[in-house]
């Protein structure tokens, strides 16, 4: 049967203050009052119904998670001891998975995403599913057609096309992030995807590459699946790496018997990763500056100002460019729309000098 994961851990700090600890960007009702989680569980209506619908995420986070997705059973909502970083948001469903459906298909998306139109992502979606079972050795992934030689992001580069399943193609490489003029070059190359960062794959098929290749890793999280009350022993002990490091590159090397392929995402796509991300949400006035909540800009141009206050304080702004001002209750936030990026640096020296309190 076909399954869904939605991941939703970390806590967002590159949108500090408005999410904390307490509340992860992932929560914030960013978009026409829903969260970016609520917004990836909708887009799987009429894909997976909700009682095969996983959310992993903070174990300190469960009871937000389950006020914004109520429809979806507490027992699909899986709850990290400690961020241990993608491969394991990841294999840990799988293994779980595997143990309730030896044949479970299984699809993994982010929770901060933000995807139009909504139809195009779900036939792409059961293009995904489909290319993972009829093919037990494929590990798929989601490569959304660039429409901008995006720096930010990684790429996937595109081989051959897979016989008799159009817009499905094998994956030559992953590549990092490029520089302004590669990737340039793979646009006007039309081989590259961005890599979106979204899978589909046999539970079991990703599993034993798992095991080929992180065989320690395996061997805990079957363990958790058969022990789910070793969760807090187990779990804060797993490597901490990334699934594209731990398992998609090694397998498009050829380091263990799979392979990988890529479905086209021809879609409007974005990823909330920082305040850049999130003026683009915003409507903007004459002067190029996106606002919410009480303030006035004058003489100043491409801001992005953000009024949290809820107290009535007012953010005044004169001859002002190019700046992120964000207020809330506790904290006020002030840099250079150009050095958002380092919000999370900021965050880390604020949690050092001050502890917790702030992050």
């Amino acid at each position: 049967m076909r399954y869904a994961v939605i991941m939703a851990g970390g806590s967002g700090t590159r949108l500090w203050p408005l999410s904390r600890k307490g509340m992860p960007k992932q929560l914030l009702p960013l978009v026409d009052g829903k969260s970016t989680l609520r917004l990836a569980y909708e887009r799987l209506a009429g894909v997976v119904p909700d009682e095969r619908i996983l959310v992993c995420t903070g174990a300190a986070h469960l009871d937000l998670v389950a006020a914004d997705v109520p429809e979806l059973d507490p027992a699909n909502l899986l709850g990290e001891p400690e961020g241990r970083d993608s491969l394991n948001a990841i294999a840990w469903p799988a293994a779980l998975l595997a143990e309730r459906d030896p044949d479970a298909v299984m699809t993994v998306l982010s929770s901060d995403h933000l995807i139009s139109p909504v139809a195009r992502f779900a036939d792409a979606l059961q293009d995904g599913f489909a290319a993972a079972e009829s093919d037990p050795g494929a590990l798929v992934t989601f490569g959304v057609v660039p429409t901008s030689p995006h720096t930010g992001l990684g790429y996937l580069e595109r081989g051959a096309e897979v016989a008799g399943r159009s817009g499905v193609c094998r994956v030559e490489a992953f590549v990092e992030k490029p520089d302004r003029e590669t990737a340039e070059g793979y646009l006007a190359s039309g081989r590259y995807w961005w890599n979106s960062g979204m899978f589909a794959w046999r539970a079991e098929t990703f599993l034993d590459q798992l095991r080929q290749l992180l065989p320690d890793t395996h061997a805990q999280v079957r363990e958790l699946a058969a022990h789910p009350d070793r969760l807090a022993g187990i779990y804060p002990r797993l490597t901490k790496i990334s699934v594209d490091y731990a398992i998609m590159e090694p397998v498009s090397q050829g380091r263990a018997t799979g392979h990988v392929l890529a479905v086209g995402l021809p879609i409007d796509w974005q990823d909330i990763g920082g305040f850049a991300a999130l003026a683009d949400l915003l409507p903007r006035d004459e002067s190029g500056n996106a606002t919410e909540g009480p303030s006035v800009l004058h003489l100043s141009k491409d801001n992005l100002v953000i009024n949290k206050s809820g107290d009535g304080r007012l953010v005044a702004m004169v001859g002002i460019s190019g700046t992120v001002v964000v207020q809330t209750p506790e904290i006020t936030l002030v840099c250079p729309l150009a050095e958002a990026g380092r919000v999370k640096e900021l965050v880390a020296e604020v949690a050092a000098r001050l502890g917790p309190d702030y992050a």
